[in-house]
């Protein structure tokens, strides 16, 4: 699905004459090996599956470029949060977010630091490069601050101070990911506003907030 998927996508976009289109890579691109601050340009070395289809798609783009002059923005989120965010390796955050919404406990699998990129942010730059692609195939890091897991955990205590205590993480589990990446034009919206809007979105309509643990 992630690369032939992806392939189809292009060739539609190809054949329907449109002037380009923007899709997700990943943050996954890249190993932690490969520094703890990663340039857009670096070379990456995933070290799952994941990361080794979302880099076949960047390459896959390049392609399209240079045989039929299709252009496209690859952009790669870090960490993706906010409501309906409930899927994948990296979704914990969030489902901690639903549970303090909730008045239950959760533990995030994971600790270290990471760009925490708040859904609207990242969904308003995916609108920007599909509508202006460019004239090439270009790949471009989310960006933002790097925080700590600690510190999604402190901006959900101050949203949902019903929720001290009860959000935990696992220190001793690292990402096989950078803690940071460069941007040319990074996320803006501070994690503490993004958390505290996403539980309170998420208390509005709780059956938001009834997502698998």
């Amino acid at each position: 699905m992630n690369v032939v998927g992806t392939v189809n996508v292009f060739e539609a976009v190809k054949r329907a004459g449109l002037p380009g289109l923007a899709y997700a890579s990943s943050a996954a691109v890249y190993d932690r090996s490969d520094g703890i601050r990663v340039a857009e340009d670096a070379d990456g070395h995933p070290v799952n599956h994941y990361g080794v289809h979302k880099q076949a798609n960047e390459g896959a783009a390049r392609i399209y470029w240079l045989d039929e002059q299709l252009p496209s923005v690859g952009l790669r989120p870090h960490i993706i949060y906010g409501p309906g965010r409930d899927h994948g390796m990296t979704a914990g955050p969030t489902l901690a977010m639903a549970a303090a919404a909730r008045g239950e406990a959760y533990e995030i699998p994971f600790g270290g630091g990471a760009q925490f990129q708040y859904a609207a942010d990242a969904a308003r730059l995916f609108i920007e490069a599909a509508r202006a692609p460019g004239d090439r195939a270009s790949v471009r890091n989310l960006g933002g601050p790097s925080e700590r897991v600690s510190d999604v955990i402190t901006a959900i205590e101050e949203a949902a101070p019903e929720a001290a205590g009860r959000i935990t993480f696992k220190a001793d589990v690292l990402l096989p990911l950078p803690e940071e990446m460069d941007a040319e034009r990074p996320v803006s919206t501070p994690l503490k506003d993004g958390v505290r809007e996403t539980i309170e979105i998420l208390k509005g309509a709780p059956e938001r907030g009834r997502v698998a643990g």
